[in-house]
């Protein structure tokens, strides 16, 4: 490989690093620096030692943006439980009852919340003597044969000055789209998806169950710069894995102050109780990345903590960046000059004339400018790449927030033009066209063979040799029996197992 090969790789592979730096500048200029507890705006995976252990309560990313199919309405998804793995039965994946899971709004620029949108989750169990998810096939969210179910509701707080003005409950008691089992007790997830949108007598949508997880990225990143050598490098590292969304779309006029004033900062959080009843805020989550990668430990648990008002703690962490010096130093490309004033106006202001609001105190927030109309055809790079309906003015599902925040970083903005990424430029799965947006979960189990495939030998391959004691003659004596009731009940499965291997069994000394 030629110096010049190898400059190249280097550039592509440091996109991820680049990508955190550069959220990590906006983070600190917008004052993150010192998390005390209160409240907290940074999208991340895993991205503080608290917060990694409880990841019920741990918000993965914010997208916010003007509906494609409906540009009077803004929608906006957040998600939350990172790395949900699809069969991870058969407890699967709820959203916590001792939780408040909140979007704040800003609609005037000056770093406090002007309306929350809380949401609160009940867990409900049909019968409590099974271990079961689900004791047969689920056709419709209220099946009787879903054994774990959650509702929710949601409740529109109006503040001035930090304080709840007024509490109007728009959904009370909402279904939530289950985690997806598989294709043998959920044959048509689609379904239960699409009766899990609600619409409020407000004009709102909401929407809250598993999905796809929709950020697309190469973590590897952290295995000392993909591997030491660029050999870890090109691959979406959350393909396969689900989140738990909560998505809502509104009228614009519902969040932004008037016709005057468009823009809104938006980010979320999520409260938990403490051992006294006390509501600790524990996540904060707006541009990506910030608390992942721009934060350094001393401070990750504190910003999530911590609230926008209070963001200039951190300006540090955005003005003078840990991820550039580190770059320069390991693949020799320089980092631009500090204080870096570029980041905190992109990041913590927003970009003037485009989704910068008027008399704006520097905060972390993810900022939209709801009169802008949604793109015909949107590009990856955003505004970068002269869409001005994309990232980081809001963020849309598709916006590749990497490789954009990884050029920014590496001072795209003060004339060090380059085309950083990590190569992976679009999620694993496609979007849906229609609110909620997000992907399907990738399902459990894959369900039956795949068409063309057939046989004795496929079957007993995915069956694994665990269901397979084999017999005297060394063939299996498993045998698989599936009953269906005539009326249409759900099918049993019944499992022999060969019940004189399983005597021999049980009589041997442990």
């Amino acid at each position: 490989m030629t110096s010049d090969s190898r400059s190249g790789a280097a550039r592509r592979s440091v996109a991820a690093l680049v990508c955190g730096a550069l959220a990590a500048g906006g983070l600190a200029a917008a004052g993150v620096a010192a998390l005390a507890p209160g409240e907290a705006s940074a999208s991340s995976h895993r991205e503080a030692p608290l917060i990694s252990g409880t990841p019920q309560y741990d918000n993965t990313d914010v997208y916010a943006f003007v509906s494609p199919d409906k540009p009077d309405t803004t929608t906006i998804v957040a998600d939350w439980i990172p790395f949900e793995e699809p069969a991870g039965g058969p407890n699967f994946y709820t959203f916590a009852e001792d939780a408040q899971y909140d979007l704040h709004i800003d609609n005037d620029g000056d770093a406090q919340g002007d309306l929350v949108f809380r949401y609160t989750f009940k867990t409900h169990v049909k019968n409590k003597n099974t271990f079961l998810y689900n004791t047969g096939t689920v056709d419709s969210l209220d099946d009787p044969d879903l054994n774990v179910t959650q509702t929710y509701d949601v409740d529109l707080l109006k503040l001035r000055h930090q304080h709840v003005m007024s509490r109007t409950k728009l959904a009370d008691d909402v279904p939530v789209a289950p985690s997806d089992v598989g294709k043998a007790s959920m044959p048509d997830y689609a379904k239960l998806r699409h009766q899990a949108v609600h619409k409020t007598a407000a004009g709102a949508s909401t929407f809250a169950g598993q999905a796809d997880d929709p950020f697309f990225l190469d973590l590897r990143v952290f295995d000392l710069l993909y591997g030491g050598n660029l050999s870890e490098v090109g691959n979406d590292t959350l393909k396969g894995y689900n989140v738990n969304t909560i998505a809502l779309q509104v009228p614009n006029h519902m969040i932004t102050e008037s016709m005057h004033q468009p823009v809104v900062g938006i980010w979320s959080t999520t409260q938990r109780k403490n051992a006294h009843g006390d509501w600790t805020q524990v996540s904060r989550l707006g541009n990506p990345l910030v608390n992942e990668v721009v934060n350094p430990q001393k401070d990750k648990d504190r910003f999530n903590a911590s609230a926008p008002w209070d963001d200039a703690r951190f300006l540090p962490n955005v003005t003078n960046p840990e991820l550039p010096k580190l770059i320069e130093a390991i693949y020799k490309i320089k980092a631009p000059a500090e204080p870096r004033n570029d980041l905190v106006d992109v990041f913590l202001k927003g970009v003037e004339g485009l989704n910068q609001p008027p008399h704006v105190r520097p905060s972390e927030q993810l900022r939209l400018n709801t009169s802008i109309k949604p793109a015909m055809h949107p590009k990856r790079l955003g505004v970068l790449d002269g869409d001005n309906a994309g990232f980081p003015n809001g963020r849309r599902l598709t916006d590749d927030v990497i490789d954009a925040s990884l050029q920014v970083v590496e001072g795209e903005l003060v004339g060090a033009k380059n085309d950083l990424g990590d190569a992976v430029d679009k999620n694993d799965k496609e979007f849906e066209k229609a609110f909620p947006y997000v992907a399907l979960p990738t399902e459990g189990s894959r369900g039956p063979l795949a068409k063309g495939t057939s046989g004795d030998a496929d079957v007993r391959s995915q069956l694994g040799d665990a269901l397979q004691p084999a017999g005297a003659d060394g063939s299996p004596d498993t045998t698989l029996i599936a009953a269906s009731a005539a009326s249409g009940a759900a099918g049993v499965l019944l499992i022999g197992t060969g019940l004189a291997w399983w005597r021999r069994r049980m009589q041997r000394p442990y």
